[in-house]
């Protein structure tokens, strides 16, 4: 096992020690390299350009969705971006137990003015290119805990994500209020005494550093197949409004545009899970969690769009050292961290337009689940019934014989199986050419709703291996039967 694990750990090093050297530095304790998909998805038409972007996930179907909604909206106008504030917060949380108002004078009069002289020093690069600290404020918590009280910090990074530069700012903050506060007569000492800085720490909520990403088009242009235009509307505008009030429905909602979002950013090297957290938040602001993207009809015009929170940057960090990251950023010709908050808004909206989509017409299962399939014959190919083979050689306009000499071998098992891995019925998206002729085994896969399930054991286990459906049937059955 060890040696075999070791051989597993070495496949995916880097080749090249200098290489593997710089992924190593990325984190600690570091064994090997865990590597994701990276993809492009075409034909994305924003504020009038058209761009490629890339995408490293994981998840079928996640990359071929975004690129089946950019190329749908190619045609009708594209996608607009328009980015709405880029204000990110900070906070140093402290214990206070003297007079507010007191505070707040102190706070008002001398010590917001000092905040800002004492981290000169840390913003003058950042203000050197029109960023750095834009206000501070006094907030009063005492009503949730007691002498609980915060600064707030405001602040412009420009084109970095500014986590280092924000929280060195807020470190100088909390050390300029124990000054000031020790050094004003009109506090007593006691007053002095009893304030404790608890933390200085910038926040990943940012609701001021916000994105729009929208759709638009004339009702009479969004027929889908059998799918009129005005039905089409009516059961799309439904399932956003139903995810709009009914949370548990908005999770999966959200998830699924969080699929877009967070493949741009993890390819843009950006933190995903500081967008996630940021997105989820948001999606609460009313009071209830709901829907992050909404639609309307008026006019006759059909409006679709997202307001994004997300706080991004394009330079420092992995967006300086990590090659693909650098790729992707090139590929999206070198964005500002404005532009690249547009991207990853898109690339969620993209993906929630393809979602509700299939699921108002077709079902999500006849996209998503023929893509699973096509991974796990990417793999593990199929077997041929003698039926398959004459009902897929009439499709190809071959005798069967030549059907099978050109596609087919004869397995240990003596049973007909594809000549090689990946399937060849493959087309470039990783859709099925066949799929209204699959075999049979394609069809009934993963035979979990067999009658006499209890035949195929052996390959039900192996199945779990590689298929999420399979092992979470068995894993129920071994619950009921408390195996």
């Amino acid at each position: 096992m060890a040696i075999e694990s070791l051989y597993i750990l070495k496949t995916y090093w880097m080749i090249g020690d200098d290489l593997q050297k710089l992924h190593d530095e990325f984190s600690e304790n570091t064994i090997s390299n865990f590597y994701m998909p990276f993809g492009l998805a075409p034909n994305f038409l924003i504020n009038d350009e058209l761009y490629t972007i890339p995408m490293a996930v994981e998840e079928s179907s996640v990359v071929a969705a975004a690129s089946k909604a950019a190329k749908f909206w190619l045609t009708r106008g594209g996608f607009k971006t328009t980015v709405l504030s880029t204000t990110k917060l900070g906070h140093v949380h402290f214990m206070f137990e003297g007079d507010f108002e007191q505070l707040k004078n102190a706070f008002e009069q001398k010590i917001k003015n000092q905040l800002i002289e004492d981290t000169n020093d840390i913003t003058k690069n950042m203000r050197s290119r029109n960023g750095g600290i834009l206000n501070l404020e006094l907030i009063n918590k005492t009503s949730d805990l007691d002498n609980y009280y915060q600064i707030k910090g405001s602040f412009e990074t420009v084109d970095s994500m500014g986590a280092n530069f924000i929280n060195s700012c807020l470190e100088q903050f909390a050390k300029t209020l124990k000054n000031e506060i020790e050094l004003d007569n009109n506090f007593t000492q006691e007053d002095k005494n009893s304030l404790q800085i608890v933390m200085c720490i910038l926040s990943n909520y940012t609701p001021d550093c916000i994105v729009r990403a929208e759709v638009s088009c004339p009702v009479e242009q969004l027929a889908d197949g059998n799918v009129s235009a005005e039905e089409f509307v009516e059961k799309f505008s439904r399932a956003v409004r139903i995810a709009e009030i009914e949370p548990y429905r908005a999770t999966t909602h959200n998830k699924g545009i969080m699929n877009g979002i967070d493949s741009v950013v993890i390819a843009t090297g950006n933190d995903f899970r500081a967008v996630e957290a940021c997105a989820h938040t948001y999606a609460t602001k009313d009071g209830s969690y709901s829907s992050l993207t909404h639609c309307e009809v008026k006019d006759g015009i059909f409006r679709f769009w997202i307001d994004l929170p997300t706080a991004l940057g394009t330079i420092g960090g992995l967006t300086a050292l990590h090659p693909l990251v650098k790729l992707a950023l090139a590929i999206l010709g070198k964005p500002s961290a404005k532009e690249l908050m547009g991207f990853v808004a898109v690339a969620g909206l993209a993906q929630n337009f393809a979602a509700l989509s299939s699921l108002v017409t077709t079902g999500i299962q006849k996209g998503h689940m023929k893509m699973h399939l096509m991974n796990i014959l990417n793999q593990h190919g199929t077997l041929f019934t003698n039926k398959d083979i004459e009902r897929l050689a009439h499709v190809f306009r071959l005798k069967p014989s030549q059907f099978i000499e050109k596609y087919l071998r004869i397995d240990e098992d003596n049973d007909y199986v594809l000549q090689q891995v990946p399937c060849p019925f493959l087309d470039t998206d990783n859709y099925c050419l066949v799929y209204e002729d699959r075999p049979k085994a394609c069809r009934e896969y993963p035979h979990t709703d067999r009658k006499k399930f209890y035949q195929i054991n052996d390959l039900t286990l192996k199945n779990t291996l590689i298929c999420p459906a399979t092992y979470e049937v068995v894993e129920q059955m071994q619950q009921e039967l408390k195996i």
